[in-house]
């Protein structure tokens, strides 16, 4: 054991998965005096409940690992933040990601102010993210250890004033490391899959979920020339590119039946615009307004070029910063290459090699 985090405090986000059992675990191997929280979040009643077995398994490893259990009520800030937020930008005809705003107002917002309101000098996650620090406390964001689990796409919102107080102790190792250290420390945990789905709410189809806040308004499927070539569920469910959940009258489906994809969308006259062709047919654009705007060491300025994701595990692409305003968090970015599948509301997330520099909502 090393005395890294000697007369350290760290609340651990257990969640009774895996990655979040091994970094407590870790932690204390290290020095820190750890404590467990489990984060209770809002949940619909519709939706077979799941949290009381996550909260059952976090409880057994902090008592496997002898350490203090706590449970956080966060159910107002999940509901408000991101539930709320995520219905209302889908009504709004946006493509937002849950998983962004769970992380910015609920485990690194309503958790971290907790936190340290109650004495800890840092929160840890099992998030698959590395960190460095330099000489003089500047908090480096890198990419996750793993390629297939790198997570940093989804924490591009967090500041240096949050990226200093915030530990992520499995995020320079690869997953399977991670599974041998939680037989190693013979963690109850360890042979547990994956959580997968939307934050905190699981296994859920998203139009599943929008189905009980927004009301199917059957419409109509176009052409790029205006003509009515198949049917849709209401247009508020669609995503640009998305290429499944409606439905193509047999007379247009073509000789080679290739897919069609969204390619625009009418919310006033609830149509949904699709292609076989979405680079040749969609009046595309390469500059895009960005809004909520981080940069994490506030060094990016008109005239950088940088690399962007605009979605997990995407491909990452060149961008050019054509504007940028600190003060107001908005910037006008011009991308390398036309991409048909860019979409108001997605987060483009910003990156020089392995190295995370924040990000912004495409307006």
């Amino acid at each position: 054991m090393t005395n890294k985090g000697h007369n350290k405090t760290v609340f651990v986000g257990v969640s009774g998965g895996v990655d979040s059992s091994v970094s407590a675990a870790l932690l204390q191997d290290q020095g820190y005096h750890v404590v467990g929280v489990f984060m209770r979040t809002w949940q619909p009643d519709w939706i077979e409940c799941t949290w009381q077995d996550e909260r059952r398994d976090a409880m057994r490893v902090c008592a496997h690992l002898n350490i203090p259990f706590v449970e956080l009520d966060l159910e107002k800030e999940y509901k408000e933040g991101v539930a709320d937020y995520m219905i209302r930008e889908y009504r709004a005809g946006r493509t937002p990601n849950p998983d962004v705003m769970c992380n910015r107002e609920v485990k690194f917002g309503g958790f971290l102010k907790w936190a340290l309101e109650k004495g800890a000098d840092y929160v840890a996650t099992g998030h698959y993210v590395d960190r460095a620090v330099d000489d003089s406390g500047v908090v480096t964001m890198l990419r996750g250890n793993d390629p297939q689990k790198d997570q940093t796409y989804f924490l591009w919102t967090l500041e240096q004033s949050q990226l200093k107080h915030i530990l992520f102790p499995v995020g320079s190792m690869p997953k399977k490391e991670v599974r041998k250290l939680a037989k190693k420390y013979n963690l109850p945990t360890a042979v547990k899959k994956d959580s997968q789905g939307i934050c905190f709410i699981g296994d859920i189809d998203m139009k599943d979920f929008l189905n009980h806040y927004i009301d199917e308004t059957p419409g109509d499927v176009i052409n790029k020339s205006g003509d009515v070539i198949g049917s849709h569920k209401g247009s508020l469910f669609y995503t640009i590119s998305e290429r499944h959940g409606f439905t193509i009258h047999a007379s247009h489906k073509g000789v080679n039946d290739s897919p069609y994809y969204v390619v625009a969308k009418d919310i006033e006259k609830n149509t949904i615009t699709v292609s076989q062709n979405p680079e040749k047919d969609t009046r595309l654009t390469d500059t895009f307004s960005l809004v909520d705007v981080v940069d994490n060491k506030n060094i990016l300025q008109k005239g950088d070029i940088i690399e962007a994701q605009i979605r997990y595990r995407g491909s990452v692409k060149n961008i050019t910063f054509l504007e940028i305003d600190h003060d107001t968090k908005t910037a006008k970015i011009q991308f390398d290459d036309i991409d048909a599948t860019i979409a108001p509301g997605q987060s483009v997330v910003f990156y020089k090699g392995s190295e995370c520099l924040g990000g912004g909502i495409l307006a």
